[in-house]
């Protein structure tokens, strides 16, 4: 680090969680953003303000005049505007110091795979807003090992949930929501969602993410559920399912 770097973080350094070692690991760290809406622009704000050094924003869709309701990292002037790269700007103007990759279209599975096998990441935010992506992010980031922060809001609500797939104990998100095929997922465009909720769990996303990073004991194997009204959270604890096809011994991951 020179010395701007030691201005910029010398709130973290403060903390003898983080100090110079902590921040020169975060400086050194890549994580991948996929989904670049209410969850993905505070996660990636943060983690750049932060300092993780090096981002990859992953989002197909066009900055639209209703997301700009609660999609922090998108401006006006950014309407029609590929959210990865839209976001890619507002976040290299509060940290231009660090490296940030866009990619701009839908990746399949086997993309991410590709891309994941060519670059290394050290942890993955599923901030997406659909079952299939999910599903998606959590075999390639149990395949390779790369811890999984998982978040997603409707109406009120909001969950969060860690998958630190660095350890053989951790379930993954479909021993939490297994894939049956349906399709009832709840949408933001049909329910609503509450502005300041997403923000919320972008930020713990965010958090947590960190806490991987410097091995801080992240929240693994449990559901934190959080209610918009009442303010308060719920815990929920569960098991690595070892009928799982995705994480159990037993099941072929070639």
């Amino acid at each position: 680090m020179n010395d701007q770097d030691l201005e910029r973080y010398g709130r973290h350094i403060l903390l003898p969680e983080i100090d110079y070692d902590g921040q020169q690991k975060l400086l050194d760290s890549h994580v991948l953003v996929v989904g670049l809406g209410g969850l993905g622009s505070p996660a990636s704000i943060y983690l750049a303000s932060s300092g993780i050094g090096e981002l990859t924003l992953c989002d197909f869709d066009k900055v639209e005049l209703s997301n700009l309701q609660r999609q922090i990292a998108h401006t006006e002037d950014k309407l029609q505007i590929n959210k990865a790269h839209s976001a890619k700007s507002f976040i290299a103007s509060i940290n231009s110091n660090i490296n940030i990759n866009a990619i701009d279209k839908k990746l399949s599975q086997n993309e991410f795979d590709s891309y994941l096998k060519n670059n290394s990441v050290d942890t993955i935010l599923d901030c997406s807003d659909n079952f299939q992506t999910r599903y998606i992010v959590n075999k390639i980031a149990f395949k390779n090992k790369i811890p999984l922060i998982s978040g997603s809001a409707i109406r009120f609500e909001g969950q969060l949930a860690i998958f630190d797939f660095r350890e053989n104990s951790s379930a993954c998100y479909e021993c939490l929501f297994p894939d049956n095929g349906e399709e009832n997922e709840l949408r933001c465009a049909d329910h609503g969602i509450l502005a300041p909720v997403v923000g919320i769990i972008g930020v713990m996303q965010a958090l947590e993410t960190i806490k991987v990073l410097l091995n801080l004991s992240p929240s693994q194997n449990q559901l934190k559920i959080f209610d918009g009204k009442s303010n308060e959270w719920k815990t929920i604890l569960f098991k690595k399912d070892k009928g799982c096809t995705i994480c159990s011994s037993s099941s072929d991951h070639s």
